[in-house]
């Protein structure tokens, strides 16, 4: 075959380490364009993106050049030196190991983009985690609700 022909869209969302709400509204945006940027260098599109203070939803348009769960590494990576090296809070920064990634068909991207840029709306009715269990439900993506979030300490 001469060519690769690809459509690929992901919702990628994950948490915070022990669900801590450390990412504040002064700062979302600055992470946004950050991650943005990661997303970018690695030749990939980022079509929308949203943190909340507990958790990111981010909707990419990937190539095959990279896996999924590679670059999603390289964004909490890169997203978590600069949260460290800026000092933006008074401990130490990490994202909760693992992350949800659901597919998305071309038809609903404009839908799930909307949902991702309106999550300070939704979040006002339902918690991250009720939305997080909903989504692995939606996609029956099987899991055992004791493994999916780290403990609170």
């Amino acid at each position: 075959m001469a060519n690769t022909y690809t459509q690929i869209y992901l919702h990628v969302v994950f948490a915070v380490s022990g669900r801590a709400c450390v990412i504040s509204s002064l700062r979302r945006e600055e992470l946004q364009k950050y991650i943005t940027g990661i997303v970018t260098r690695k030749g990939q599109k980022l079509i929308a993106i949203y943190c909340m203070p507990d958790h990111t939803h981010i909707l990419l348009g990937l190539k095959p050049s990279i896996a999924p769960s590679d670059l999603i590494g390289d964004i909490k990576t890169g997203s978590t030196n600069h949260i460290s090296e800026q000092k933006w809070i008074g401990c130490r920064f990490s994202w909760q190991e693992g992350f949800g990634a659901f597919s998305v068909s071309h038809s609903h991207v404009n839908r799930v983009a909307n949902y991702i840029r309106n999550q300070d709306v939704h979040h006002r009715q339902k918690s991250f985690q009720q939305e997080y269990i909903e989504f692995l439900e939606r996609h029956r993506v099987p899991f055992d609700q004791r493994y999916v979030f780290e403990p609170v300490e």
